[in-house]
């Protein structure tokens, strides 16, 4: 991990402030500690050095596994007040509060009068708008926007970086740029989507899931067994649209629609399939030449192999996972 570049403005102060410490705060915290960073906490309720201390006390050894940056220490807390005392020297300020959308409002029109109008303030949000949560904001409202993190945050590298219609280019670049320092995969939305995109594509999963159950076709155990020792797996290297690209052979996707479009229609799923259209269709086969970047069918074939041994020789030598 290193520091974000010097037009962030973030290498002389290392200062961040987390605003709600919940398990999502919480875990923001351990992550930017374990970067190097000061953090300032705030959080209204009892008990929050504990609670982190307990994070801390589970993260930091998980995170010194992986590597921490210079200079990393889980006593660089500063426990405030308020959030406006919070957030005072910070070059980002995270809020992590509960999702009740009047509250994440009242929040950030705190904030985005108590931070100078360099200072980027990000939501955790797993689904709010930007333009729903800064109907109060009314200093600089162009530097609010979203940053969702995916559980646990001190070691998901995940964070969607999402854009209201009023948040100014440079603010998601000071954002991409801190967020990448720290060793974030920064995954940027310049444009709203209600549930950005990995959440839509769990919460999909999550009602089929849910519809199994109630069925009573599937057990939990079942539909989690079938996660874990099969996509799941190639998943942690390639994502749908590349998986589906290699079923279709040599013919890559283009030939997995044209052979397979027609059972998007199959009854057996509950979420309505799009409709096949020529665009759509087009639209898919050129993402997958983009992704694949000159690499044939043959070379990511061999690609995805070597990750699956890796991965799961890494899972059987914790005991986790498939069977040896």
């Amino acid at each position: 991990m290193v520091d974000p570049p010097g037009s962030t403005g973030v290498s002389d102060r290392m200062v961040v402030a987390c605003i709600g410490m919940g398990v999502i705060g919480c875990g923001w915290a351990a992550h930017f500690l374990g970067s190097g960073y000061t953090v300032r906490v705030w959080d209204p309720a009892d008990g929050i050095r504990e609670r982190l201390d307990r994070v801390l006390g589970l993260a930091w050894p998980a995170m010194d596994a992986l590597g921490m940056a210079e200079g990393a220490d889980p006593g660089r807390v500063v426990f405030c007040g308020s959030p406006s005392e919070a957030a005072k020297g910070a070059a980002l300020v995270q809020e992590s509060a509960p999702e009740r959308l009047d509250l994440k409002a009242g929040l950030l029109a705190e904030l985005d009068h108590a931070c100078g109008p360099d200072v980027v303030i990000a939501s955790s949000t797993s689904g709010y708008l930007v333009s729903d949560m800064t109907r109060s904001c009314d200093t600089a409202p162009e530097r609010v926007l979203v940053g969702h993190p995916f559980n646990p945050v001190y070691l998901l590298p995940l964070v969607e970086v999402v854009a209201g219609p009023g948040t100014s280019v440079e603010a998601m670049d000071r954002a991409e740029a801190i967020y990448a320092a720290t060793g974030k995969t920064v995954l940027r939305l310049d444009t709203e989507v209600d549930g950005f995109v990995s959440d839509r594509l769990q919460e999909a999963m999550w009602r089929e899931a849910l519809h199994m159950v109630a069925n009573g076709e599937a057990t939990v155990g079942q539909l989690d067994l079938a996660v874990t020792a099969g996509p799941g797996l190639r998943w942690s290297l390639m994502g749908p649209m590349l998986t589906f690209h290699l079923a279709g052979g040599d013919g890559g996707m283009a030939h997995m629609l044209d052979h397979f479009g027609p059972s998007l229609e199959s009854p057996w799923s509950r979420l309505a399939a799009p409709e096949m259209t020529q665009e759509l269709r087009d639209a898919v086969v050129e993402g997958c030449e983009l992704e694949a970047a000159g690499r044939s069918v043959a070379d990511l074939v061999r690609e995805r192999d070597r990750g699956l041994v890796a991965v799961i020789k890494a899972l059987r030598s914790v005991g986790v996972g498939t069977p040896g």
